[in-house]
């Protein structure tokens, strides 16, 4: 797709802070915004870099992360398509709190803090959209403190897939990981290993399928009662309706 033929007014209407905004006002911020390509692995910005704009992903994916004095990575949101990043540094600190980097090759849509202080000035509705956003990120952030605080690992990995099928729609009960499991484990606080492991005894017990990044859930149901188990319960599904035969042959010579 070549950047002269991306028509930016079009794509801005169809996104939640743009909705119903006027054409006028569109092309206005369009003429304020670039398109950024970037490759897999390249960086967008890093910590203390100056943020004198905000992006949306239109293709592709960008992880924000921060690395600890002993280089360890923590990874705090993977941006997908149509998702908007970094309004928060624009509006307050002037500079980058995380790093970004492109996880594959990715589009995306900078748009100038001047467009959008502009756009404030002129008309106050488009405040409240910012302020929607900022207030979606900030609630997506407070969930992910209590669930590292008060949940298990197991429960973490649940939570995580059954949002990803919320977030899929029509998609069905298989969840594409957008990022390598490594990757998703961090977003989770979670050790890659660990986090395969919980996979596997989810395997295990009948209630989902690994196929590479495709992890197809039997029973939302049964993964959500499975995974409010005590730590000690026996690991096969709850209510016995989504194993697999051998595992319900096995649980019916046992009983």
């Amino acid at each position: 797709m070549a950047d002269s033929s991306f028509d930016v007014p079009r794509y801005l209407a169809v996104l939640p802070m743009f909705k119903d905004i006027e054409p006028e006002v569109l092309r206005r911020v369009a003429s304020r915004s670039q398109l950024k390509r970037m490759g897999r692995g390249d960086m967008l910005f890093r910590v203390g870099d100056p943020c004198l704009e905000f992006y949306v992903t239109v293709f592709g994916q960008v992880k924000l992360f921060a690395l600890s004095p002993g280089g360890q990575e923590k990874v705090f949101e993977l941006v997908g398509p149509g998702t908007s990043f970094a309004e928060a540094p624009m509006f307050v600190g002037g500079t980058h709190r995380v790093n970004g980097q492109a996880l594959v090759d990715t589009l995306l849509l900078a748009i100038s803090k001047e467009a959008v202080l502009g756009e404030i000035a002129h008309d106050p509705t488009f405040a409240l959209r910012m302020l929607a956003g900022l207030s979606r990120r900030l609630h997506r952030l407070m969930d992910d403190v209590e669930a590292y605080s008060l949940h298990t690992g197991l429960r973490r990995v649940v939570d995580y897939l059954l949002r990803e099928l919320k977030a899929d729609g029509a998609a069905g009960s298989t969840v594409s990981l957008p990022a390598s499991k490594a990757t998703v484990a961090l977003r989770l606080s979670l050790t890659p290993e660990y986090f395969s492991r919980v996979l596997h005894q989810l395997e295990a017990a009948g209630l989902i399928r690994i196929e590479k990044r495709e992890i197809r859930v039997h029973s939302p149901e049964c993964l959500r009662a499975f995974s409010e188990l005590e730590n000690d319960a026996t690991l096969v599904c709850p209510r016995a309706v989504c194993l697999r035969a051998d595992v319900q042959r096995a649980l019916a010579a046992n009983a």
